[in-house]
């Protein structure tokens, strides 16, 4: 436990935040996690004897670095979409609240996944087949929990261009 942050000591005692990062996810960060074995006095020799006597310590250290790096992109998250055949859900994430707007085309055969139905949808938003809801609400646990939840469930994370936009359009 020795040279380990307040979190890694948390972590150590309560369990993983989020969930541990994919092997191509881990393949792409390999600078950072080299980085952060640094910091925790690990060398290559070091890690790939871990990795071998000590499989458990080799997990943990690998599930502190995945909460670590999900903590930042989820602190740096500001809106999330999610797609379904004849709906969208956007999200704008702030500190406090989460809004939501939502898009439902109310068209047969219609798909978003179709960019040829998507392209549609963008120049005819104002078509009767079209309908919108908003809302807002404070986060009911804590903020990056709950975006992490919406990833979980199929949302991904964007620019918010259209939330902003479809938000311009129905206020």
């Amino acid at each position: 436990m020795k040279n380990r942050s307040l979190k890694e000591r948390f972590f150590y005692f309560y369990g993983m935040k989020y969930k541990q990062l994919s092997k191509e996810q881990f393949e792409a960060l390999h600078v950072e996690f080299a980085q952060f074995l640094a910091t925790q006095q690990i060398d290559v020799e070091e890690w790939n004897a871990i990795k071998t006597e000590k499989p458990e310590v080799a997990k943990e250290e690998l599930n502190i670095f995945s909460d670590i790096v999900w903590e930042d992109v989820l602190n740096r998250t500001n809106y999330l979409e999610h797609f379904s055949q004849q709906s969208v859900n956007l999200f704008k994430c702030d500190d406090e609240n989460i809004y939501r707007i939502v898009a439902q085309v109310n068209k047969q055969d219609f798909d978003f996944f179709k960019e040829d139905d998507y392209r549609w949808f963008i120049n005819n938003t104002n078509h009767p087949s079209i309908e919108f809801f908003k809302g807002k609400k404070k986060y009911e646990k804590e903020r990056n929990l709950e975006l992490f939840d919406l990833i979980q469930k199929g949302s991904v994370i964007s620019d918010g261009k259209l939330y902003e936009g479809l938000y311009k359009l129905i206020n």
